[in-house]
């Protein structure tokens, strides 16, 4: 990995911020659901809907993001283009006003938005999900997904979690790090101004590496050992050959946040996946006219979306 893994990851983020595309129309969604620990908690979203569509992609975050995030809000803008509609999901606790906060393989929450009664009217749900929002996509398909899930696809996830955050804990992953654990720390302090969290806010903002943060608050909350415990039972490397939906998998060479030798040695036995490792881009970013060999044109979402909807 050199520069231009970093150019290609902080690049569409500045510019977003400076110059943020314009989106489609949308309305606040949210749905409520059990949790046997917390008991009803809700999730919230931005819903994109045109006229006649019966299709839905569901947009998946990564760690410490949002329905907000630039690239969220880009998938949804190139949903629209295509004639579809689109869902821009915040998982658990990510809209700043939930009562929990996910983790790499709560699969519930995308139990809770597929099962939601707006989203009922759907002949048939893409899943686009992004850097960890991918592990999580990829371990809800290996489950019992929704029968109407068509089609899904992963940009830059990490599949296998411990070796990952290994990388993202090093001294040169720290402003990627600090960025990640910025989010996380925003999530958690408004959990704990609704209920008892596991470890005073206080404690948990002086936390500084990712490991430290699923040891201390990750596995108490959600009945883990330890962050080994954590990683060995949620990484999706297990379980990519349960799964049956037509699946896209989107590495690149130059992330500097999922570094392609822990992603690799996993994908060569993937063989349910559609594999495309590319040499451009970084982490969720990526140049314009990228080609992933899928046979269309366009940015990488516009090649995600049409080859979700082609016929399989």
């Amino acid at each position: 990995m050199n520069w231009r893994g970093h150019f290609w990851t902080l690049g569409p983020f500045l510019r977003h911020n400076l110059l943020p595309a314009r989106l489609p129309e949308s309305q606040r969604w949210e749905t409520r659901f059990e949790d046997s620990s917390v008991g009803t908690l809700r999730l919230s979203g931005r819903l994109s809907r045109q006229d006649g569509a019966n299709t839905i992609v569901v947009i998946i975050h990564g760690l410490g993001g949002g329905a907000t995030s630039y690239y969220a809000r880009r998938a949804a803008l190139y949903a629209s283009r295509a004639g579809i509609d689109s869902l821009r999901l915040n998982l658990q606790g990510a809209d700043r006003n939930g009562d929990d906060f996910y983790h790499a393989g709560l699969t519930a929450d995308l139990d809770a938005a597929l099962g939601s009664e707006a989203l009922a009217g759907y002949d048939d749900i893409l899943l686009l999900a992004y850097s960890l929002g991918g592990n999580m996509a990829l371990r809800y398909l290996a489950g019992q997904p929704d029968s109407r899930v068509r089609a899904a696809a992963t940009v830059c996830s990490p599949i296998d979690l411990k070796p990952c955050a290994r990388t993202i804990d090093r001294p040169r992953g720290v402003f990627y790090r600090h960025h990640v654990l910025a989010g996380l720390k925003d999530i958690y302090r408004n959990v704990a101004a609704r209920r008892d969290v596991p470890l005073p806010v206080r404690e948990a903002s002086r936390i500084d590496t990712i490991e430290q943060w699923d040891e201390r608050v990750i596995c108490p909350r959600h009945g883990f050992a330890g962050a080994e415990d954590y990683w060995a039972q949620t990484s999706a490397c297990h379980v990519l050959e349960d799964i049956d939906i037509p699946t896209l998998f989107i590495a690149s060479e130059r992330d500097p946040m999922v570094g392609i030798d822990t992603v690799r040695p996993w994908l060569q036995n993937a063989t349910q996946l559609r594999r495309i490792v590319t040499s451009q881009g970084g982490h969720v970013g990526f140049p314009q006219k990228v080609d992933l060999g899928l046979g269309n044109g366009g940015t990488v979402e516009d090649q995600i979306i049409q080859w979700m909807l082609a016929p399989t």
